[in-house]
């Protein structure tokens, strides 16, 4: 109850905004490349002429490696970053089809993310990294860890996506609902509640996130954008992981927002999102499950520092 009072008071100040802040005023971009990130952007092109943008602070023994959920881009990890870099070297990935990378007509697969992520450690030297993922980023990690456990050492997984189950007609449902034109034509306001939707109490230093989805749809590129989301859609539905957990080899640690409101999903299932969470840690041999007060499904940016700390004791 308290939480949705937090949503409903939200959209009170979405709609302030709109009255005294129009959207029109916001920034507008040519390229997604124009977008401003709040650490350097480095490059690397991979094969298909794949271009992937990272983020690379902070020496260290030790990599994290961080892979955004659906619909996010690097920034999202930057609080993260501000504060591992010191100890730790932080890489976030702009996945294909996001932010500063490559945009093209890619499969969207958990699998093809999977193989990006590979081939993106060989080329930067790396033998092994800590595999950080958010969402839709801690599927791809896990099918990564999966495929590929000779270079994922250990695995943080923050709000994962694949620890919640569907049945066929839902994952239809799923197919149906996100289709490239909806992306393309959600409007100013719905795109703020969508944001607001993933905090518990949305912070204001998390409005660039609003203001960059906004601005990126002046973008050139935003075609790619539009088209990749329903494909990541498919490709988290049609590669379910929740039965393979058991065949991770990493030791794992999980982070749930004790708020979330999107897993588990409230249109198809409902409940509470540890009932989900204590599933899959119960399916990883070698897990610890981080139950987070006050925080939503952008757990890692809402309460970056006791994630931040419980991540230094982990690595």
């Amino acid at each position: 109850m308290k939480n949705s009072y937090k949503i409903l008071k939200y959209i009170l100040v979405c709609t302030l905004f709109v009255a005294c802040k129009p959207y029109s005023n916001l920034p507008v971009v040519d390229s997604m490349n124009d977008l401003q990130y709040p650490f350097p952007v480095k490059k690397t092109l991979l094969s298909n002429d794949i271009e992937i943008a990272y983020i690379d602070e902070g020496q260290g023994s030790e990599t994290i490696l961080f892979v955004h959920g659906l619909g996010s881009y690097a920034p999202a990890w930057k609080k993260n970053i501000e504060e591992l870099k010191s100890s730790y070297r932080c890489i976030a990935i702009d996945l294909p089809g996001y932010g500063k990378s490559s945009k093209g007509n890619y499969e969207g697969s958990m699998t093809f993310y999977a193989e990006i992520i590979k081939e993106l450690i060989g080329k930067l030297g790396l033998e092994k990294v800590n595999l950080a993922g958010h969402s839709m980023g801690g599927q791809i990690s896990i099918v990564t860890s999966l495929f590929y456990p000779e270079v994922v050492d250990k695995l943080i997984l923050i709000a994962p996506a694949g620890f919640e189950t569907f049945n066929e007609g839902e994952k239809d449902w799923f197919r149906g609902i996100f289709t490239s034109a909806a992306v393309q034509l959600t409007p100013p306001e719905q795109i703020e509640l969508n944001y607001a939707y993933n905090f518990y109490d949305m912070p204001e230093d998390a409005r660039f996130m609003i203001e960059d989805r906004i601005a990126m749809r002046s973008a050139k590129d935003f075609n790619g954008y539009t088209f990749i989301i329903p494909e990541n859609v498919k490709g988290m539905v049609n590669e379910p992981v929740f039965d393979k957990l058991p065949n991770l080899q990493q030791e794992t640690l999980i982070f749930f927002g004790q708020y979330d409101n999107l897993i588990p999903n409230r249109f198809l299932n409902g409940g509470k999102t540890e009932k989900i969470a204590i599933a899959g840690h119960q399916q990883i041999p070698n897990s610890k499950l981080v139950m987070v007060p006050k925080a939503g499904h952008f757990v890692m940016f809402e309460q970056s520092e006791l994630v931040n700390q419980r991540i230094r004791e982990f690595l």
